[in-house]
């Protein structure tokens, strides 16, 4: 799962957080295999913007499911303070978290600058010398001597550092670096394939990583009716016009979403969002994930679902168990 702790309309912050940690609970124990969280600043409706303090939160109320970060938006941040947090949260919960890291900064620009002090462009060298480094704080040996700085306590508390992207430059690098790869289809799918060819034909073996590894992110919405799983999906749909006109807000209800007077240009922005998301019953959602699984082999699907409604949120991600054949907790 990739949960991005929606704010919905009519709630707080405070009540969307306390939903990821129900719906974490949830996921255990259903059997999911994994639960990402994700970093976005200056978004109204999206209340995960310390990956980091979430994740901690999250391993705490669980005990077996991997929790990781879908993910830290490394431009944001020294290499140094996110090994730091890394290797604290692997120390307390060892063999639990992932280290996913992306290269944009989850916001605008304005934003960026402030999270990063400055409003100077990153160089293309930036993103691999901070990889780099970060990376090196994680060797018990001590890494590269330019550094001359210990992470404590990330020396020997490693975890899995995985590559996200949405287009080639990503994936080309996770493929040299051997390092397994997160694609983002649910909001870049016209890129996948691409990204996917370039990561295994760029693939180096590593130490960590013999072989390409592959996840894709989808949008997913289930319901017991087409209609119902459509109404649901409406708050995603109307939340990515806004986004994408730079009204970003709380998500919006079915109700609203509705009722929307949608332009042409819209509507647009709709359709080619929703050709991603896979939307439906048990059944047609079955038969969309074959069907993107046959088209990617990808190695695991990563899903996220953003519905208003707690309950059906929940619900989407129980049906989505069963047809996943997933094995609840204890059986």
């Amino acid at each position: 799962m990739l949960d991005l702790a929606p704010v919905v309309a009519g709630s707080t912050a405070t009540e969307a957080l306390r939903n990821t940690l129900d719906l974490a609970r949830l996921a255990e124990r259903l059997g999911y295999q994994r639960y990402w969280v994700a970093e976005h600043h200056n978004m109204p409706g999206i209340a995960s913007s310390a990956p980091a303090v979430l994740i901690g939160q999250i391993a705490a109320h669980t005990s077996t499911m991997r929790i990781g970060s879908g993910g830290v938006m490394l431009p944001n941040h020294p290499p140094l303070v996110v090994a730091e947090q890394f290797g604290m949260l692997t120390a307390m919960h060892p063999g639990r978290i992932d280290l996913g890291i992306g290269r944009a900064p989850g916001t605008d620009q304005r934003t960026a600058a402030a999270l990063r002090r400055t409003s100077n462009p990153l160089s293309v060298e930036d993103f691999p010398r901070q990889l780099a480094e970060l990376i090196d704080y994680f060797d018990p040996a001590g890494g590269d001597p330019a550094w001359d700085v210990t992470a404590v306590p990330a020396p020997g508390n490693k975890p899995p550092v995985w590559l996200l992207g949405s287009s080639d430059y990503s994936a080309t690098a996770a493929g040299m670096m051997g390092l397994p790869f997160s694609f983002a289809h649910h909001f870049s799918a016209q890129n996948t394939l691409p990204a996917l060819a370039a990561y295994r034909r760029h693939f180096r073996p590593s130490p960590d990583l013999a072989k390409p590894y592959a996840m894709v992110a989808v949008g997913v919405v289930v319901a017991e009716t087409e209609e119902q799983a459509r109404w649901l999906a409406g708050s995603q749909a109307l939340a990515m016009v806004r986004l994408r006109s730079g009204r970003p807000g709380l998500l919006p209800t079915p109700e609203e979403a509705a009722e929307y007077p949608y332009t042409e240009a819209e509507l647009a922005v709709v359709e080619s969002w929703s050709a991603s998301y896979v939307v439906g019953t048990p059944e047609s959602v079955t038969a969309q994930l074959d069907d993107l699984l046959a088209k990617t082999d990808a190695d695991e699907l990563m899903v996220t679902s953003m519905i208003h409604g707690h309950a059906e949120r929940l619900r989407s991600f129980e049906l989505l168990a069963e047809i996943g054949g997933l094995s609840p907790a204890g059986s």
